[in-house]
């Protein structure tokens, strides 16, 4: 059986913790799963108190029904960069962190550390607002610009998250280009996509709007999306979405 490595980071604030808690009803039975509580301390002195602080959160989530965990502590400076060292060091499946206001995921993708993190392209990064908690996850947006999709989508990454829930598949298109009917272009890409995807029998949505971020909303309102799954090709794509 094949262990899904899902790595959390917290430093013991409500926002990672209520990102820690989600995970564990979200993982919370699964054998197939093994959750890594990571800590990063900037001075050697705090190494006992973060070892006490992660085995009462391993303690908490065991409760709860996960069952596997790992702990992680280390002495450093630069969280992103520890933290995309053990993710590739585990092969991990999917990095959860929390985000401490409703609106800061347009600011997330500015910051240069999470840039740093997206630079790295080594894991998805499921980002958990304070307020969330698990219900469970039953439809998946998928968004995708339908440029040269066969070298800019991660496939396989996206698949190790599909295959962690059962849930529906809605790939999603923003552009104010589209009219009535798709171009060629487009429907050649979304042919591959629904290749790519097939075993998840995706639903395509095609919105006419100028605003990624408020086409993607009213699109999660209307079909009651439970994850977004957003692929950052660069600097610029990203910036251009805010």
């Amino acid at each position: 059986m094949h262990m899904k490595d899902v790595i959390i980071p917290v430093d013991f604030s409500e926002t990672s913790l209520n990102a820690a808690r989600y995970a564990a009803d979200m993982l919370m039975g699964r054998a197939d799963a093994r959750i890594i509580l990571y800590h990063m301390f900037k001075e050697p002195e705090d190494a006992n108190t973060a070892g006490q602080y992660l085995e009462s959160l391993k303690a908490e989530m065991e409760q709860k029904g996960v069952m596997n965990i790992e702990l992680e502590k280390e002495l450093g400076d630069d969280l992103i960069d520890n933290l995309g060292r053990l993710a590739y060091q585990k092969t991990a499946e999917l990095i959860i962190m929390g985000i401490s206001e409703k609106d800061e995921w347009r600011q997330l993708f500015i910051g240069s550390n999470t840039l740093k993190m997206a630079d790295q392209n080594i894991c998805p990064v499921m980002i958990i607002p304070n307020d969330a908690r698990y219900t469970g996850i039953k439809n998946i947006a998928l968004t995708s610009d339908f440029q040269d999709v066969d070298a800019t989508t991660p496939v396989l990454a996206i698949k190790n998250v599909l295959e962690i829930f059962n849930a529906n598949l809605h790939i999603v298109n923003v552009d104010n280009e589209h009219y009535v009917s798709l171009t060629e272009a487009f429907l050649t890409e979304r042919g591959k996509m629904q290749k790519m995807f097939a075993e998840f029998n995706p639903e395509f949505y095609f919105i006419g709007m100028n605003d990624f971020y408020d086409a993607i909303e009213q699109f999660s309102r209307d079909r009651n999306i439970d994850l977004i799954i957003i692929i950052p090709k660069n600097h610029s794509f990203i910036n251009s979405l805010f």
